[in-house]
C-alpha cells in the first residue's frame, strides 16, 4: 500500500485536484502529527459489496456529495470510476465543478436546486440537473430554448421523504399531469427519474415499502403511456443493502461506500470503514491528585496520573460534546478524555499506560489491535450519527490517502460526454 497527501480544491491554497505545490510538498513531506486518513482500497471493496447485492447490468451512481462524506472528492470519484461506478452524485453545482476541474467526465447529477443558466452550462460536460416541480422545468426548457441547446435532466418525485419533488402522495393526478407536461417541453431530454427514501435504514420497512409502492404506481401510470425514462433509481445505501425490489436500473449508495452503516436496520458486517483520524502526543505530564484540567476546571483528578495533550480540537470537527466524555487510543488502549475539549487541543488521561510517552501515536478515529474508535460510538456520544461525524471534519485536518499500487490496464478517468452545444463554461456558483 502507498500513502500519499492530497490537497483537495475544497481545503485552502490548493488548485484543482492537481499536485501539492512545492510550499505544501515541503510542509507535508512527512504525515503531519494530526491528519485523516482514507484508504481508498476500502472503498474500491465496498462498491464491490455494494455491486454483488445489484443484479447485473444494474448501474450504479456514486454518491461523493459533501467532499465524499469528508473523505475527499476528488480520489473517492476517481476510485469509484476504476472500480466501475456509471455515475457520480452530487448536491450542489461547485461540487460537480470540482471533480470537471480535476479531469472527471463520468456523467454526474445535481441533487439540489440548479439555476437555469447553470444548468446549461453543465450540459457539455456530462452534468445532469435534478427538476421538482412543472415551474422548474419551464424556466430551464424556456434558457435551453433561447440558447439552442438540449438540457438532459432527471425528475424527482417526492414519496414520503417530504423535501424535493412532485408530491405524488398528496395528488397522483395532478402529478401525473405535471410528469407529462415536464416530458413534452422542448430542449429538455427527461433521462430519468427518482425519489428518495426517508426510513429504508429502519428495521421496520413498513415506510419504505409504502414510499416504493407510491413510485411503482407512478412509474406504471407512465408506462402504459410508453414515458418511463431510461434510468429509474430510488435506493440509498441502506436500501441497496435490503429491499432488491427498490434498485430499478441503478443504485444510488452513499454512506456506504464509506464503510459506514445507514442505520440499525441494515446489516453491514461486510464493509469496512475507509476513514482515519490520526495524531500524536505533544506533551505529557504527571499531575497529582486534586489537578484541574482544561476550560472550566470540570475534570479534577481523583488520584495522581498522568495527562497527555493532543494537537485535535473542535476547529477539526473533534466535537466538544466529546468532553470528558469520549476515548482515544494509545498503543492500542483506550484513554479517556478528560476535560473540556478545546478549540486545538484535547487532554486524554493516560495514567494506566505506563508506556505511553511524548510523541506516541493517538488514535483519535479507527483502529489499532484489537480495539476500535468508531464514527458510530462518537455520533452516540454526541447524540448525532456517523454521517455527521465524518462530513463535519474541517479542512484543517490534512488529508492522506492509502491505496494499492495502480496498474497500467486501469481505464481513464476521463470520460468524454457528448456535447449539446449549450454552452462552454461552467459556473460554480450554488443556487
Amino acid at each position: 500500500m502507498t500513502l500519499f497527501y492530497s490537497h483537495e480544491p475544497v481545503r485552502p491554497g490548493s488548485s484543482a485536484g492537481g499536485p501539492a505545490d512545492p510550499l505544501q510538498q515541503s510542509l507535508f513531506s512527512r504525515p503531519p502529527r494530526t491528519r485523516i486518513e482514507v484508504d481508498l482500497s476500502a472503498i474500491a471493496r465496498n462498491i464491490q459489496v455494494l455491486k454483488r447485492h445489484c443484479r447485473s447490468g444494474t448501474k450504479l451512481m456514486a454518491v461523493v456529495k459533501a467532499n465524499a462524506y469528508g473523505h475527499g472528492a476528488v480520489h473517492v470519484a476517481r476510485t469509484a470510476l476504476d472500480n466501475g461506478a456509471d455515475f457520480l452524485g452530487v448536491a450542489r453545482m461547485s461540487e460537480a465543478v470540482q471533480l470537471l476541474d480535476a479531469g472527471i467526465r463520468l456523467p454526474m447529477l445535481v441533487f439540489g436546486d440548479v439555476l437555469p443558466l447553470q444548468a446549461l452550462h453543465g450540459q457539455d460536460h456530462g452534468i445532469r440537473i435534478t427538476l421538482t416541480s412543472l415551474a422548474s422545468a419551464r424556466a430551464v426548457s424556456t434558457a435551453a430554448l433561447s440558447h439552442g441547446c438540449t438540457v438532459i435532466a432527471h425528475i424527482k418525485i417526492d414519496t414520503g421523504m417530504g423535501r424535493l419533488g412532485l408530491c405524488a402522495g398528496v395528488n397522483m393526478n395532478q402529478t401525473m399531469a405535471d410528469l407529462e407536461a415536464m416530458m413534452q417541453l422542448e430542449n429538455l431530454a427527461i433521462e430519468g427519474i427518482y425519489t428518495h427514501f426517508a426510513n429504508a435504514d429502519a428495521r421496520d420497512k413498513t415506510h419504505a415499502e409504502r414510499q416504493l409502492a407510491l413510485f411503482s404506481q407512478v412509474l406504471d401510470r407512465l408506462a402504459q403511456k410508453k414515458l418511463v425514462p431510461d434510468i429509474v433509481h430510488a435506493a440509498n445505501s441502506a436500501a441497496t443493502l435490503t429491499l432488491p425490489q427498490s434498485h430499478f436500473t441503478m443504485v444510488r449508495p452513499g454512506i456506504a461506500l464509506y464503510g459506514l452503516c445507514p442505520g440499525p436496520g441494515v446489516d453491514c458486517t461486510d464493509l469496512t470503514p475507509a476513514l482515519s483520524i490520526l495524531s500524536r502526543i505533544i506533551q505529557i505530564k504527571q499531575v497529582p491528585k486534586g489537578f484541574a484540567v482544561s476550560y472550566g476546571s470540570t475534570h479534577v483528578t481523583d488520584q495522581p496520573t498522568t495527562i497527555a495533550t493532543v494537537p485535535v480540537g473542535y476547529a477539526d470537527g473533534y466535537s466538544r460534546l466529546f468532553s470528558s466524555n469520549a476515548h482515544m487510543l494509545v498503543k492500542g488502549q483506550r484513554a479517556k478524555v478528560v476535560g473540556r475539549v478545546c478549540m486545538d487541543f484535547t487532554m486524554i488521561d493516560v495514567g494506566h499506560i505506563p508506556d505511553a510517552g511524548l510523541g506516541d501515536e493517538v488514535v483519535v478515529l479507527g483502529s489499532r489491535g484489537s480495539d476500535t474508535i468508531s464514527a458510530d460510538e462518537l455520533a452516540k456520544l454526541a447524540h448525532t450519527i456517523n454521517y455527521e461525524i465524518v462530513a463535519g471534519l474541517t479542512s484543517r485536518m490534512p488529508v492522506f490517502y492509502r491505496q494499492p499500487p495502480r496498474h497500467h490496464n486501469q481505464k481513464s478517468h476521463v470520460s468524454r460526454q457528448p456535447s449539446h452545444g449549450c454552452s462552454r463554461k461552467v459556473h460554480g456558483h450554488d443556487s
